[in-house]
């Protein structure tokens, strides 16, 4: 069997049926943060087509904390029920919902893409004052971030706690912290971003501080289900946050519970050099990997079957998450399967398409 399609354990509860899974994405597509009927149909169709586990898109711990105005949402308890909904479909084919919880920070408050995707003032209609590791904004045009106090800081890791409880009830298995694309908790690992004289700010060991006390407040609330971060591996600029201080951060977050490590990287500063490839994201998960010895994800211009099953081959990913190919295509894993000479289960809906197309 190709490696792509074998099922791979996670913990003791869960199990995942093959190694592709779907990269959170957002569709800035909600209201008040709740999902719709776009929601619905983009996430379930993508689990009738073979991939073995959903990440659903940023989800705001906060409504400040989102990116755009029309992103999703899980920071009340009225949210939980039209999430329920979601989960309960996409269990039907054999496939495992995770939520991505998520802050924006200081690049929170912005358009939606197709509008400008600019950030809007905290004067303008649909838009609000943004917060940070310190008062420093992603883009000079931008509006000056509010630098969390140290009450603050345990007031937004509490919403993180109190965003996993909601997620549980409204049946996400999987949980994964954001902590890449310099959204807040990047906003505090990166030394570009994060000036920060106290506790939080200055050395590793206190530019880490955040992350790990969102990963203990996470913990109190979960029990069968899986915790994961995606990380930015290299804010890809001089003097920021780099591969090596990411390993040590993944050892320690594997000693704290966490089970998936979901490696991208960037995002942190507009400055960043990034020389986009083929793969090219590829070699910080094999880093992390092989240097930590957990599971990890590969992201990055991941499009072809073959190119997947290489990556897992050559020992450098335990799971291939993609992103732009699934939005291109979403019964990819299908089709990897046929490419591959696998034979997977199709909808019985669907099997008379499996094999022959002109039957």
């Amino acid at each position: 069997m190709n490696k792509l399609f074998e099922q791979i354990q996670i913990n003791d509860s869960i199990s995942l049926k093959n190694r592709i899974i779907m990269s959170p994405m957002c569709q800035y597509s909600s209201k008040e943060g709740f999902p719709n009927d776009w929601h619905f149909q983009h996430y379930v169709s993508r689990a009738v087509g073979g991939v073995s586990a959903i990440i659903q898109e940023a989800t705001a711990v906060t409504a400040e904390g989102r990116i755009s105005y029309s992103d999703l949402g899980i920071w009340k308890d009225e949210h939980i029920a039209e999430y329920s909904k979601l989960t309960q479909e996409i269990k039907k084919y054999n496939c495992v919902p995770g939520i991505q919880l998520a802050h924006a920070g200081r690049k929170a408050s912005t358009n939606i893409p197709w509008l400008g995707h600019n950030q809007l003032k905290s004067d303008e209609e649909n838009g609000w004052k943004t917060i940070s590791s310190s008062d420093l904004p992603f883009n000079d045009t931008d509006e000056i971030p509010h630098e969390l106090s140290i009450s603050e800081i345990e007031d937004v890791v509490k919403e993180w706690g109190k965003a996993t409880e909601r997620a549980i009830k409204a049946g996400f298995e999987i949980l994964e912290i954001h902590g890449a694309h310099g959204y807040l908790v990047h906003q505090f690992l990166s030394p570009l971003i994060n000036y920060r004289t106290d506790e939080y700010g200055g050395n590793f060991e206190k530019r880490i501080r955040f992350v790990l006390e969102i990963v203990a407040e996470m913990k109190k609330y979960i029990t069968t289900q899986s915790l994961w971060i995606r990380l930015s591996a290299s804010d890809w600029a001089e003097n920021g946050w780099n591969l090596e201080e990411t390993v040590e951060l993944c050892k320690i977050l594997k000693q704290n519970g966490v089970e998936v490590i979901d490696v991208s990287s960037g995002g942190a500063v507009s400055h960043q050099k990034i020389e986009i490839k083929k793969n090219y994201q590829v070699s910080f998960a094999s880093a992390v990997k092989n240097d930590v010895n957990m599971i990890t994800g590969a992201v990055g211009l991941i499009f072809e079957p073959k190119q997947a099953e290489d990556i897992l081959q050559n020992n450098e990913a335990d799971l291939i998450f993609l992103g732009r190919e699934l939005l291109r295509d979403p019964y990819f894993a299908l089709r990897a399967a046929n490419d591959l000479g696998e034979n997977v289960a199709w909808a019985p809906q669907y099997e008379r398409a499996k094999i022959n197309r002109f039957a």
